[in-house]
């Protein structure tokens, strides 16, 4: 299976005026959410995700991740009020419409983390996940960990809370991608500009909340596209690109023309990018 992305928690004003939310989240289910598989594989190993795991997935898109844990049995919620577009799709994947379905695992999908279970109720969450990279995009981080502070308070003592982000700048395509269409922000640390990860990102974030980092690694996830056309609708359905100037119709120009560089002579378009994430505990 070719891998996907995940939409960040930066704030912007929302898609370009003249995209069509429900094409984008079509487009985010069907082409871009598979990139990231390698890490979700890579996470639920560590962690040995199944029938024992309470999980809560924090901007859970379309619900690929999820589905993959409940797979493996767990119980899952998932949230993301980013964009009800994605939460319905992901409600068609694991909320079948028949009730008597055999699922390996519950599941639940929620319209905001306040209609999870709270502090003083049971089962509260064994895990939580973050699978939305940060550290592409100045001011992503601060919205994650606002929303992580809160929600910790879910989870059982010693539950384990994954954030995940982008790997060096130079090791990642979309980066240089992203870069050449963006640039660097301007003044510094405004919203929307291109910024290379830094090293404790997502320390910096678990600090913030107040969780204790306990381990961390890497994942390869290429982002592999059938064509020239696949790789922008997917690219695009992001959001990471919001903030590029020009009508749609000239971003999708420009991205096209960015893209260049990695594709390949049978036309394929082939990125590949290192991922990071941080295992942290709430205390």
């Amino acid at each position: 299976m070719t891998p996907t992305l995940v939409r960040q928690h930066r704030p912007h004003s929302g898609p370009h005026p003249r995209v069509d939310p429900r094409a984008r989240a079509r487009d985010w289910s069907e082409i871009q959410e598979r990139m990231l598989v390698p890490l979700y594989e890579a996470v639920y190993e560590r962690l040995d995700v199944g029938p024992a795991t309470r999980l809560l997935g924090l901007g859970c898109g379309s619900g690929l991740a999820l589905l993959m844990a409940r797979s493996r049995g767990a119980a899952v919620t998932g949230t993301d009020p980013s964009s009800p577009e994605r939460l319905a799709l992901a409600r068609e994947r694991l909320l079948p419409a028949d009730p008597g379905a055999p699922a390996p695992g519950r599941a639940r999908i929620v319209e905001h983390t306040d209609a999870a279970p709270g502090a003083d109720e049971t089962p509260r969450y064994t895990l939580v996940t973050a699978f939305e990279p940060v550290g592409c995009v100045e001011g992503d981080a601060e919205g994650l960990g606002e929303l992580l502070a809160p929600t910790a308070r879910m989870a059982d003592r010693g539950a384990a809370v994954v954030l995940t982000g982008w790997g060096p700048p130079e090791r990642c395509a979309t980066s240089t991608v992203l870069r050449s269409l963006l640039g660097p922000a301007d003044p510094p640390r405004c919203a929307g500009g291109w910024r290379g990860a830094r090293r404790d990102d997502l320390e910096d974030i678990a600090q913030r909340a107040g969780l204790r980092p306990d381990g961390s690694g890497r994942v390869t996830c290429v982002f592999g596209y059938a064509d020239l056309d696949s790789a922008v609708r997917g690219l695009m359905s992001t959001g990471l690109f919001d903030a590029a100037v020009g009508d749609r119709e000239q971003v999708d120009k420009e991205l096209s023309e960015a893209l260049h560089p990695y594709r390949r002579p049978d036309g394929t378009v082939w990125m590949p990018n290192v991922f990071r994430y941080l295992i942290a505990r709430v205390p």
